[in-house]
């Protein structure tokens, strides 16, 4: 894949993330930056950084309890560690730092 066409397909995902993040229910101030960067701070001072990361062609996640990569694979984002999807590992990691139950889909 072409590092533009990645970078529209990331940056396609980051707006969907921000998305499902706003909905969610979580008390959680979500800040884009530029070069296809989310900062989400919750409401205990912590925060995730979401980012595309162009010349590995993933999807990178920082949370309180790690970091992740994301590789596109026929639609979805897979984590290359453990075959995780994307919504579902956030689902879990945005309920862990919120301590609010929330459920993320790509909408």
């Amino acid at each position: 894949m072409e590092e533009s066409e990645f970078n529209a397909l990331a940056e396609a995902e980051l707006a969907r993330i921000e998305a499902a993040l706003e909905d969610c229910g979580a008390d959680i101030d979500i800040e884009p930056k530029p070069g296809g960067v989310l900062e989400i701070e919750f409401a205990n001072g912590t925060k995730m950084i979401i980012n595309r990361h162009s010349a590995a062609r993933e999807i990178w996640v920082a949370a309180k309890s790690g970091g992740f990569h994301f590789r596109p694979d026929g639609g979805r984002w897979i984590a290359a560690r453990d075959g995780a999807e994307l919504y579902a590992l956030l689902s879990e990691l945005v309920g862990e730092q919120s301590g609010t139950r929330v459920t993320l889909s790509a909408g």
